[in-house]
């Protein structure tokens, strides 16, 4: 019998603490919900990261029986043996993390094939035991969500169900700023944090996931990273329609009020000062007049800062709302390649004694 997720909204837990459960109870198969896009296959990644273990991503909807194991003769004991596919890395004689990508929406066979890896004692597919020391955890979304998850009695028995909070516009903002997203993603999602808002906390608005329309595109950390690679590429799109072209591949990521919002937020690179003149006459550089404009800047800024033109960024900064000043050094602080210059500068230790009540 299918039972309902008993996960409780309110006790959930970031992707950081997923990652700390997980790679800490590795005898533990943890089951790891949330709504789409919100990063649950991700976490596979930090642990290969944290841990230096062999991957195995396992997309379960897509598995039929024979591609989980299956029955090889052994002539020489005249018995069969079941042999685990190759994907599952279980025979190269090193540690393996397994995500059971979507298993709430697999084949009953496949995920039948799939429990004696769930069982503490004596883990194994077919006839092949995990290495020591393996992690195996699956992702799948909340059964509220309406895309078709579900998971029987006999396999909640066996696992560790956890609910991956959706992140928060500003601690997004803080994973874009180490992985590369564009600026003006960044000061989009700046100037519409509800955009990450969660139906689960009673929150819909035209921009995020409602199991009403569980077909909609709609923004989220993953359409977010898609469509930063698209807008990246928008100098290109410009002698060909370049604004019809984004809105059309945007509404495609992460709907159409995405698209429409975003788009218009171009207008702002107009207003933008260039970094050269930033970065050498930073108290005459032009500002930006409007809030969209200085946000898309400082965004910017985060990835020119180094240790010759930090001074003159924070003389820039300075003469900008406190809001985006706090928004660049918080962003700034998380990147470990720039701690370095950025702890050592005396403008900033003064602006930090300045405005300690800002930054707490």
């Amino acid at each position: 019998m299918t039972t309902t997720s008993i996960v409780n909204a309110n006790v959930s837990v970031t992707h950081d603490q997923a990652v700390l459960l997980i790679k800490n109870n590795p005898d533990v198969r943890f089951m790891v919900r949330g709504e789409p896009g919100v990063g649950k296959t991700a976490l596979a990644l930090a642990l290969q990261e944290q841990t230096g273990y062999l991957l195995s991503m396992v997309d379960v909807p897509n598995l039929d029986i024979g591609d989980a194991a299956m029955p090889v003769i052994d002539h020489d004991s005249q018995v069969t043996r079941y042999y685990p596919n190759s994907r599952f890395r279980l025979t190269e004689g090193k540690p393996v993390i397994i995500c059971l990508d979507e298993f709430t929406k697999g084949a009953d066979a496949v995920k039948n094939m799939l429990h004696p890896m769930l069982e503490i004692n004596n883990p194994r597919l077919g006839d092949v035991p995990l290495p020591e020391g393996s992690i195996v955890f699956m992702t799948g979304n909340l059964d509220t969500d309406g895309v078709g998850d579900g998971l029987e009695q006999h396999t909640r028995q066996r696992i560790a169900e956890i609910h991956l909070t959706k992140p928060t516009a500003k601690a997004w903002l803080i994973w874009a700023a180490q992985n590369g997203i564009d600026p003006l993603v960044m000061a989009w999602v700046d100037r519409y944090p509800q955009c990450l808002a969660s139906y689960v906390d009673g929150m819909v608005n035209e921009f995020n996931f409602n199991p009403a329309n569980p077909d909609d595109n709609v923004v989220s950390p993953r359409t977010l990273a898609i469509a930063s690679k698209v807008i990246k590429q928008r100098d290109i799109y410009q002698d060909r329609n370049g604004h019809g072209l984004l809105q059309a591949a945007l509404t495609g990521i992460a709907g159409a009020p995405f698209a429409h919002s975003i788009v218009s937020f171009l207008k702002y690179q107009d207003s933008l000062p260039s970094i050269k003149s930033i970065e050498q006459t930073p108290m005459t550089a032009t500002v930006p007049p409007d809030a969209g404009g200085r946000a898309v800047l400082t965004f910017g800024l985060l990835s020119r800062a180094n240790a010759e033109n930090f001074d003159n960024i924070l003389k820039y900064l300075g003469r900008m709302d406190e809001e985006f000043q706090v928004i660049f050094s918080v962003c700034l602080a998380k990147e470990k390649d720039k701690q370095k210059f950025m702890f050592r500068n005396r403008s900033f230790a003064k602006w930090m004694v300045e405005n300690q009540d800002l930054l707490g």
